[in-house]
């Protein structure tokens, strides 16, 4: 899942991101809530998520942006990557988006190159190299590095297995017939599902749905890439308010529970409160003065309705009351009244288990003393290094990012649920306080651009290798696939993408800066 996901030059601009006005949500009597049997002439639904979807918030009230995204992408029933339609393919020119793997190989070589020299600069150790991919998409990635590292011997003989964290069954068959050849048996295993490598057969492909799901062992080496991932994890999204204090349950209690509870004195000032946006269903036929979730030029003029919009909760919610608190850059905008921040707990869990299998447990991950579970086994050296691709602002936090793609066009995410791709900004700065606070053993560098990143791999010297001695048509598209992966215009992919590299924290190297990132190959 999640993502270069589309005609960047587009797409990828900030300023072309939804901006949703949200609306006050109140719940509607129960006569008044919509579904598909309201009115004498059923709804009709652009998907059946959509009318699944509906159904659930007309019984349950409106849901989290996360819970949305996340039925959107990856429902069992309609979801974006779970559901396989036939000639139907997310990927490519014939899809809905392109990624950086499949406008150029240099890409993928690069990868693997990086981890090479992540190899060698952590002292070429010769054994226990697991390679690691969070959403591989069709393999692409995965397949250019692999072909890349088979050939640095040396390397590719300690690689013993490569996992891919794959959620849906369609992009689990097409990355086995790229990894694995068309022919390969894949077979059922107790974590997911297994194949052997084309490039070696000593070296497993193993599919999982969730990094937790591998061991954790110590004395094995994770190289681990997540490319155009965490843009697709579901995110919450808040806004700051000025709203009375809540009030505080009475230590007395004298009312019974039909009775409501007193109203707060008239006199009680405002305060900065958190309040979660929510997704409600689109009345039907909105009347002139209902608000809507995005203006007439937010959304391209002749796309349809939205069928889901915004709501601005009347009331904190669980989430409301605790994710907002969890950082001082979220606390430092609360006291500014329609501050809009956009917080992903899934990416948070995923950036603590990569820093935790690289660089071990940290001091807040210790074992409580009341466990009775078995110690832990004893810390080894730390090492590994993880490197993250994905677009979003280098330091500030994202706001009115979610965005739907479809047919390499931006379309609202708020119709079509199923049929269109879903992403969000990665808060960059998030993952790496996320990191840092589960592993006291690594260190983040970055974010840089992808541009700056990809030229100090070395890409343009491989690009010219490339096209020598090519006939012009050739030489001028892979020259045009590297120019567009580098371009650091407004809206260039080498300027709106970045790169983030989690690597171990030795003693006596610490502030060693990875290739890439400043640093350069020790041989």
């Amino acid at each position: 899942m999640r993502a270069a996901r589309q005609s960047a030059a587009r797409l990828l601009d900030p300023a072309c991101a939804f901006q949703h006005a949200p609306v006050r949500w109140r719940p509607p009597l129960r006569s008044a809530r919509w579904s598909s049997t309201a009115s004498s002439s059923p709804r009709q639904w652009s998907t059946p998520l959509a009318k699944s979807l509906a159904e659930a918030i007309a019984t349950t009230g409106p849901i989290s942006v996360a819970s949305y995204m996340r039925q959107c992408l990856t429902a069992p029933e309609g979801g974006y990557y779970t559901t396989r339609n036939e000639g139907r393919d997310q990927f490519g020119a014939r899809g809905d988006f392109i990624t950086s793997p499949e406008i150029s190989q240099v890409f993928g070589e690069l990868v693997g190159v990086w981890f090479v020299a992540e190899w060698m600069a952590q002292g070429r150790q010769n054994e226990g190299v697991h390679m690691i991919e969070f959403g591989p998409g069709r393999g692409t990635l995965m397949d250019d590095a692999l072909r890349t590292i088979s050939n640095f011997k040396q390397f590719a003989h300690t690689i013993e297995a490569v996992y891919l964290i794959e959620a849906s069954p369609a992009l689990r068959q097409a990355q086995k017939r790229l990894l694995c050849g068309e022919d390969a048996p894949m077979e059922e295993i107790d974590i997911g599902y297994r194949s052997t490598s084309k490039y070696s057969p000593s070296i497993p492909i193993v599919w999982c749905e969730d990094i937790r799901l591998l061991p954790r062992d110590p004395s094995k080496t994770p190289f681990i890439v997540a490319h155009e991932f965490f843009d697709a994890l579901p995110i919450h999204v808040f806004q700051s308010v000025m709203a009375p204090p809540p009030v505080s349950p009475s230590k007395n209690i004298t009312t019974t529970i039909t009775e409501p509870p007193p109203p707060p004195p008239q006199s009680a000032p405002a305060i900065p409160q958190w309040r979660e946006l929510l997704v409600s269903v689109t009345p039907p036929s909105p009347s002139p003065t209902t608000a809507t979730t995005s203006s007439a030029t937010a959304r391209p003029r002749d796309s349809p309705p939205d069928e889901f919009q915004l709501a601005l909760s009347p009331t904190p919610t669980p989430h409301s009351q605790y994710l907002p608190e969890t950082s001082p850059r979220y606390k430092a905008l609360k006291p500014r009244p329609g501050s809009t921040i956009e917080i992903s707990p899934d990416a948070l869990i995923h950036a603590a288990e990569i820093a935790v299998r690289i660089g071990g447990p940290g001091p807040s991950a210790a074992r409580p003393a009341c466990s009775t579970s078995p110690p832990p086994p004893p810390p080894v050296r730390p090492s590994g290094a993880a490197l993250v691709l994905d677009y979003g602002p280098p330091a500030t936090v994202p706001a009115g990012s979610l965005r739907g793609v479809a047919a390499h066009a931006r379309v609202s995410p708020l119709a079509r649920p199923g049929a269109v791709d879903l992403s969000a900004d990665v808060d960059f700065v998030a993952l790496a306080e996320a990191a840092l606070r589960a592993s006291a053993g690594v260190e983040v560098h970055g974010p840089v651009e992808q541009g700056f990143w990809l030229e100090g791999m070395g890409g343009g010297e491989r690009v010219a290798a490339l096209v020598r001695g090519l006939a012009e048509a050739r030489r001028e598209r892979i020259e045009g696939a590297w120019k567009r992966l580098v371009d650091r215009g407004p809206v260039g992919m080498g300027r709106v993408y970045k790169a983030l590299a989690i690597v171990p924290c030795v003693e006596g190297r610490e502030g060693r800066r990875p290739v890439g990132f400043g640093g350069d190959v020790e041989v």
